[in-house]
Formats: C-alpha cells, structure tokens, sequence
C-alpha cells in the first residue's frame, strides 16, 4: 500500500508483457475473483479466419504461475458484456451478440470458479451491451449501456459495408444477490452513453469517458455516485476525450489507459490511444502514466497483489484483437 505522502511518479510505470493469452480476443469482459483474473466472451480471432462476433470463451490467468487455463464456457456467446466480481463469484451482464453493436442483451450469468459452473440469474430490464458495471456494498450497479434501437448500414473506405447498432441510454439499475432481483436507481447524469471507463475507489462509483452513439462521439466527463447518499456529483474530467479504453484501481488510484479513437484517425488504422493516465480522488486530478506499448481499446483490466493486468484489445481502431497480456506497477517518490 502506498504511502499516504506518495505520489505517482509519471516517468516510472512500467510494463511488462506476461504470457500470451491462448486465442487473440477483444471486447472482453474481465474480472479477478481471489487472485485470479478471468478473460469473458469478445471477439475472436483465430489465424486468417474473419472475427467471430461473440464467443464463449472464459479464459483464467495465473498471475502466481503467468499461466493461463481454460474454465467452463459462458452459457451463451457474448461481446462487450460488463463484468464484476461479488461475494467469491464472477457476474457477467448483458453484452452483444455481433457486429457492430448488433444484438443486446438483458442477461444476468454468474460464475462459480470452485464449481467451475454458470447459472442464469434474473435479467434486467432491457437488453444492451457496452455497459457499465460495478459492485459495490453487497450490491451490482449498471450504468448506461447501448440498446441499438435503430440498425444502420455503414460504408467505410477501403472496407466493406456493414450494419451498427445504434442507440443508448442512462439507466441506472441495482441488482440485489440476496433476492435475485434488479431495481431502478438514479440514471446517468449528461448525455446518455457507453463504453464509458468504471471503477470502485473510496465507497463511490466514477463514471468516465464513453461514448454518446458513434466512435466520433466521444466524452471526458467524469461523474462519481455515491450510493449512501443516492447522488451524482461532478470529478475532474479525463485529460482527452475517449472511450473504449480498460480501467481499474490500483494503490487507491484509478487506473485508465488506452482507448478509441484519436481525433482525425480513420477506422482499421493504428490510431488507438496509447495515453495511461491515473486520477487520485484526494487530489480530483488526473495525472498521465507510461504509455501503453502500443495503442489499444476495447480490452479490460483487474488488479491483484499491487498489480494492473490488461488483457487483449483491439490494435487498430474499429476492430481487431491481440493476445496481449500487459502488466502494470508504479513507483512511488516521496
């Protein structure tokens, strides 16, 4: 744990790169569950073969070992479902079905790693991937989300046609273990949204970058609910607008890197954010990090023994995977 008089150093997070994971992924969900990180649904990509739009996949790395171990299969193939860990057990919630943004869901599955074994919980109120989710207090927060009400054919150079989902929203639902039940809480304040960043630190929830509807659609707000007192205030915003990108907490600080896309990319280029920036909830300030090796979204991240894990991602913006397994560890000056 750091010291309270610590600050991050920028010039000295470093990487590493860990054992590769065994199938090149991206719109992963991950989570850890007693020390061990488990890589959830996505994209998939084997050799020359077209990318999956979902999978089953459910991949459990070994920090201890840097070994990974594949566990039981999800029930149902997913992309870019929302994923916590709660009382010993992994949540996976809604997700998509294909590309691009194409078939929500409204599922609710848990995951007993001592099992090895999925259960289908209640679902909630209305299907949509790319959502926020936490745990928090015995209880499972989602946020946001895109339901894609409305189906559009894109055209893009150099690439074939396609189909998007688009459309989302702010809502705001609890799930409850002990009653096996979901309930409405105070939505999203701005615009609605997804594929925004999520993390735990200090009793509250923040809520940062994202997307209002398409990849130009970007946001830097940062909003933070505190669940005891049921409201929604304002933090510093992230340094450049993003979404996409992979969050979680490490030594009390947010840790959020990567992203899509930089302004002016174009679609299947390398122009994925390489940007690791941490926010410190004492300070309300974001400071930036060592970049990522090479630019990346759409992957996740989990924390164990002072340790940021990140997994897969897409290299170039708008599709894509890897079999990147990156870590994390800062330094500390007094």
């Amino acid at each position: 744990m750091r010291n309270d008089m610590a600050r991050a150093d920028p010039a000295r997070g470093t990487w590493a790169r860990m054992a590769s994971i065994p199938v090149a992924i991206s719109e992963v969900g991950v989570g850890q569950v007693d020390g061990e990180i488990y890589v959830v649904g996505g994209t998939e990509q084997r050799g020359e073969a077209p990318p999956t739009g979902a999978s089953v996949l459910n991949m459990m790395y070994d920090p201890a070992a840097d070994r990974w171990e594949q566990r039981a299969p999800l029930p149902h193939a997913l992309s870019h479902a929302g994923v916590t860990e709660l009382g010993g057990k992994l949540y996976v919630i809604g997700g998509l079905t294909g590309n691009v943004h194409i078939g929500p869901q409204n599922l609710t599955l848990v995951y007993d790693p001592k099992l090895d074994r999925w259960h289908a919980l209640a679902p909630f109120s209305s299907p949509r991937g790319s959502l926020g989710v936490a745990a928090f207090g015995g209880k499972i927060h989602i946020f946001g989300g895109r339901n894609s009400e409305k189906v559009v054919k894109v055209s893009l150079p150099d690439a074939p046609d396609m189909v998007a989902g688009i459309g989302t929203v702010t809502t705001h639902e609890i799930y409850d273990p002990a009653r096996d039940k979901w309930s409405q809480s105070v939505p999203l304040p701005g615009p609605p949204r997804d594929h925004m960043g999520i993390a735990v630190v200090d009793g509250k929830i923040h809520i940062f970058g994202g997307r209002i509807n398409d990849f130009s659609d970007m946001l830097a707000r940062h909003d933070v609910f505190d669940s005891q007192a049921d409201t929604w205030t304002s933090a510093a915003p992230l340094p450049r607008p993003r979404s996409a990108g992979a969050s979680t907490v490490l030594d009390g600080l947010i840790i959020y890197a990567g992203g899509e896309c930089k302004p002016g990319g174009r679609p299947f280029t390398a122009n994925a954010f390489e940007d690791v920036t941490a926010y410190d909830p004492r300070m309300d300030a974001w400071t930036s990090l060592s970049p990522l090796p090479q630019g990346r979204h759409a992957f996740g991240a989990a924390t164990v023994a002072g340790v940021a894990y990140f997994a897969g991602g897409a290299l170039v913006c708008g599709g894509g995977a890897s079999t990147d397994m990156l870590a994390l560890t800062i330094q500390y000056q007094q």
